[in-house]
C-alpha cells in the first residue's frame, strides 16, 4: 500500500533550484536524517488519527506537505517544457491541482495504513547542492522497501524535491505521465488540467 502511494506522490525534485547546501548541513547529515524521521512520524500519526474528520486531517496533511516539501517547484518540474508555454491562468490552476491531487490521494492511501513504518538509515551530500536520505519502509508483511528522500536546505532546516522509490524517481515518472496526457490532447495544458480535475473528483 504504502509502496503504490509512493509512486503516486509527486514529491519530485525542483533541478533548477539555486539554493546551495552550506558547509555546515553537508557535515551534519543527521540533521537530514533527524528531519525525515520527524517527518515520517508527523504524517503518520496526522493521516491515521482517527479523532478528528476526514477533512480536517486533510487539511492537516497540507500544511505538513507545505511546509516540508517545495510543491510549486515539484510543481514546475512535472510539467517539464509545458510550463513555459502555459498561461498564467493555466499555471495558477496546475499548480492548484497538483497540491490536491497529492493531499486527497495520500488522505485516500493513508485510511489503508496497517502498520508501516519509515525507518531512517542515514544521509550522504549529494553534490554541491542537495542531500540524499536513504530510508526503508518496513512493512508488517513482505519485504522492506527502499525509499531514498532528495532534499535541498532552506532556513535551517530542509525541503524534500524528490523522492525516489526502489530507485524510481517519482518526479521523473509523473513528469513523464502529465507530458503523455498533454500530448494526447494535441499539446494543449487544458488537457492535462481536465484530467486532472477528473481524477480528484474520482478519490
Amino acid at each position: 500500500m504504502i509502496l503504490s502511494s509512493l509512486r503516486k506522490m509527486i514529491a519530485a525534485a525542483a533541478l533548477g533550484c539555486l539554493v546551495a547546501v552550506s558547509p555546515a548541513l553537508a557535515d551534519s547529515p543527521e540533521k537530514a536524517t533527524a528531519f525525515i524521521q520527524e517527518l515520517g512520524g508527523k504524517a503518520i500519526s496526522t493521516i491515521t488519527d482517527q479523532s478528528i474528520g476526514r477533512e480536517q486531517r486533510m487539511e492537516t496533511f497540507r500544511t505538513l506537505l507545505n511546509k516540508n516539501f517545495d510543491v510549486p517547484g515539484i510543481g514546475r518540474f512535472v510539467l517539464g517544457r509545458y510550463w513555459r508555454t502555459a498561461t498564467p491562468e493555466q499555471q495558477q490552476q496546475y499548480l492548484k491541482l497538483f497540491e490536491d491531487s497529492i493531499v486527497r490521494t495520500y488522505a485516500a492511501r493513508f485510511e489503508e495504513y496497517s502498520g508501516e513504518q519509515l525507518a531512517v538509515d542515514n544521509a550522504r551530500p549529494d553534490g554541491e547542492r542537495f542531500m540524499l536520505v536513504d530510508s526503508k519502509i518496513q512493512r508488517p508483511a513482505g519485504s522492506p522497501v527502499a525509499v531514498t528522500w532528495r532534499l535541498f536546505p532552506e532556513n535551517g532546516s530542509f525541503k524534500i524535491v524528490d523522492v525516489i522509490v526502489e530507485g524510481v524517481s517519482m518526479s521523473v515518472t509523473q513528469r513523464s505521465d502529465y507530458s503523455s496526457v498533454i500530448q494526447s490532447g494535441g499539446g494543449n495544458v487544458d488537457a492535462l488540467l481536465k484530467a486532472m480535475r477528473e481524477r480528484l473528483d474520482r478519490v
